[in-house]
């Protein structure tokens, strides 16, 4: 297995290990889902999401069903519209930040073409029509056109938009102070949760609950962040976050994005620290 693959394996678990209000993590399932189910979804993506012989559109459709084959079920559409952009950002070398950006501008309809399909098949919650560009029509312009399309209305979407600043800016930024605070694991991957979470409506909330909810989960994410923010010890917090999981799933709301951005936040970091090692040590 090649070190992208094992970076986002890595993250994976990183994200799961990290307790997450209304998401499944190892303190909590959820949602008919378990932890189980994720970390073998991950495993069983990596080698498409890796594969530097695929373009982007290619790796999520052959991810998506390789998720498919293993559990059976959408456990990482977001994870993946997310991760493979990354993944092969990081392979072209370079800043991946700036890399991402170019990985994006050369998306082609080809790609647009993979993941919509990828998209059908996954079927995630909530997903609705589009006067323009709708997944269940064939693609007639390139993945990154269609993604501004709905950037509008989804998060996911924003980022190809945007050139993941949400990942780059939001989430490696709390990845960061957390890491600066001296904090252990699995604290700061909580801490860039959080900060998503409370940051913007969660699109998966917004798509399947309604937008009512989704800004009321932000809301209750901002108070919850502050208080684990200004503890002394973010361990000290964990009941109050186990308490605010079980309010959410007794609601029925999965703040899905937030895990997603979650673990591209981590994915990312941890490429960026992989290419920094081949600097120095090339």
């Amino acid at each position: 297995m090649n070190e992208i693959a094992e970076a986002f394996i890595a993250a994976c678990h990183d994200e799961i290990e990290a307790p997450k209000p209304g998401n499944v993590h190892v303190f909590a399932d959820g949602h008919g889902m378990t932890a189980n189910d994720f970390l073998r979804s991950a495993e069983a993506a990596a080698p498409a999401l890796s594969n530097s012989a695929l373009p982007v559109g290619a790796r999520i459709l052959a991810a998506v069903e390789a998720t498919f084959a293993a559990v059976g079920m959408n456990t990482n559409l977001g994870i993946i519209l997310l991760c493979a952009p990354l993944a092969a950002a990081a392979q072209r070398g370079g800043d991946l930040r700036e890399s991402v950006k170019q990985t994006v501008a050369g998306l082609t309809r080809l790609d647009a073409e993979s993941a919509f399909k990828a998209i059908r098949r996954a079927a995630p919650a909530g997903l609705g029509t589009a006067l323009r560009h709708d997944v269940r029509a064939p693609a007639a312009v390139t993945l990154l056109e269609a993604m501004r399309e709905a950037a509008g209305r989804d998060r996911v979407a924003f980022q190809y938009s945007s050139d993941f600043t949400d990942i780059f800016e939001t989430g490696m930024g709390a990845l960061a102070s957390a890491r600066g605070s001296g904090w252990p694991a699995p604290w700061p991957v909580t801490a860039v949760y959080l900060a998503f979470l409370a940051g913007f409506p969660d699109s998966h909330v917004a798509r399947k609950n309604g937008p009512e909810p989704a800004a009321r989960v932000q809301i209750e994410a901002q108070e919850a962040r502050k208080r684990f923010m200004n503890a002394a010890n973010p361990a000290e917090t964990l009941q109050d976050l186990l308490s605010f999981d079980r309010r959410l799933k007794a609601r029925g709301l999965n703040p899905g994005t937030s895990a997603d951005f979650t673990v591209a936040t981590v994915f990312a970091d941890r490429l960026t620290r992989g290419l920094i090692n081949r600097r120095n040590n090339g």
